[in-house]
């Protein structure tokens, strides 16, 4: 499936917004901004995980540069149907959530930032699924007005510190297990149907423990407005996931990397899965508002 990458030389007209709405159901279009802006090695090595796990949902990735105008870049996302937000090797800046920079902390990337703040506005303004990923959960958490532990061993208590390696990186395949909140939306992505999406089911009492990879030294502190944890490390309680309390919102973030195993892991597949579900429904949606308007 073909990748719409703006380029910054031809830069194309925005198409009318109710005219793709009159078509038959197109692929959800499904937003990524450039992970990282000055680092184009990183960014051009991890964004097409991203696009692969879009597309293996049914979904068609669209990239977002991080180089244009904030007029320019809200002319992109207007045709698209959903937000996802990648990992990066940055930081959000702490300026952010007014807390001192550590020295653990990695230089923030202005341009990236401005361009997940524009994509956020967007999606909550008109009620766009997002989905967050690791960098994308802290980003999303921030905007929410949320905080961020900025370096989590200097966080954990000295017993609690050298239990997990969040920062095993991506030749780990399983660098420890979550457990997932019983009546989250992330339980209902993994366990919600008669299929289950995990090996084995979940019986009544049970824990919903999921293992996962880990790349990241930082995570979500005090949780932003309108979002709620759905998981946490089972050996230190880290938060691994956040979600939105609007019951017709699709907010989700996860702190773990599901785009390095969507070719073998059916739980990575399913979370994709929920987000180009929630931005086709959404199209559903707005295709008969705009049929009921004509």
């Amino acid at each position: 499936m073909a990748v719409r990458l703006a380029k910054p030389d031809a830069f194309p007209p925005a198409p009318a917004r109710a005219s793709r709405y009159n078509q038959i159901m197109p692929a959800p279009r499904i937003a990524i901004p450039m992970p990282h802006s000055g680092d184009r090695a990183y960014a051009e090595r991890a964004l097409p995980q991203y696009e692969r796990a879009i597309e293996l949902a049914g979904g068609e990735p669209v990239r977002i540069p991080l180089d244009h105008s904030p007029a320019e870049v809200m002319k992109i996302i207007a045709d698209c149907d959903g937000v996802l937000l990648p990992g990066s090797n940055a930081d959000v800046d702490p300026a952010k959530f007014g807390a001192e920079r550590s020295l653990r902390t990695a230089a923030p990337d202005p341009p990236r930032d401005t361009v997940d703040d524009l994509m956020l506005q967007d999606a909550y303004k008109l009620r766009k699924p997002i989905l967050g990923v690791c960098y994308g959960l802290q980003s999303l958490n921030v905007y929410r007005a949320g905080s961020l532990i900025q370096h989590i061993p200097d966080f954990l208590p000295e017993d609690l510190r050298t239990r997990v390696d969040h920062e095993a990186g991506k030749e780990v395949a399983v660098a420890h297990e979550v457990e997932i909140e019983k009546g989250s939306k992330l339980a209902q992505v993994l366990y919600g149907d008669s299929r289950p999406r995990l090996s084995g089911s979940a019986p009544e009492g049970c824990k919903l423990v999921v293992p996962v990879n880990s790349s990241h030294h930082q995570s979500a502190g005090a949780i932003g407005a309108g979002l709620r944890i759905a998981a946490r490390c089972t050996a230190d309680g880290i938060i691994e996931a956040v979600e939105g309390t609007s019951p017709d919102h699709f907010v989700l973030a996860v702190q773990w990397h599901p785009e390095r195993s969507v070719g073998d892991d059916e739980a990575s597949r399913a979370i994709f899965r929920a987000l180009v579900k929630a931005a086709a429904e959404r199209h559903k949606r707005r295709t008969g508002e705009v049929k009921c308007a004509t």
